[in-house]
């Protein structure tokens, strides 16, 4: 078995910055799928507050296993509010998007559609320098 040559300093950048673009590519894509419109009717934070209004007004009434069900509905009524008032910047995860994105694409051969079909807006992929001829 022939001896393991030790890896250039060259080749550790390259690989340092295939990660870094890999996050930057991740992050952002994860943040676009988490905050990706819903469809149907919005809820607002009032909607939602009237909801756990009128559990707490009937949990106390109810029967074991519907105070069961109102106590989770509650829990994530909870959640949804707290998330639904939560403001997400994205800017910074697109500026890291924008930079790593062309060589990144290149790299792994990613093409414009697939990158418009996953929900990168097309004027983030015009300021990264991704086009549909590319």
């Amino acid at each position: 078995m022939a001896p393991r040559k030790e890896m250039t300093d060259e080749h550790k950048a390259a690989l340092a910055e295939g990660r870094a673009q890999g996050r930057a590519v991740r992050g952002y894509l994860e943040a676009l799928e988490a905050h990706k419109p819903k469809r149907g009717r919005k809820r607002t934070p009032e909607s939602m507050r009237a909801q756990l209004a009128a559990i707490d007004s009937t949990i106390d009434a109810a029967d074991p296993m519907s105070r069961l069900q109102m106590v989770q509905e509650r829990l994530d009524l909870a959640s949804a509010i707290a998330a639904s008032e939560t403001t997400v910047d994205l800017s910074a995860l697109e500026d890291g998007f924008v930079e790593a994105s062309s060589a990144y694409g290149s790299r792994k051969g990613i093409s414009y559609a697939a990158w418009r079909e996953v929900g990168v807006p097309a004027a983030i992929l015009k300021r990264a320098g991704i086009s549909r001829g590319a």
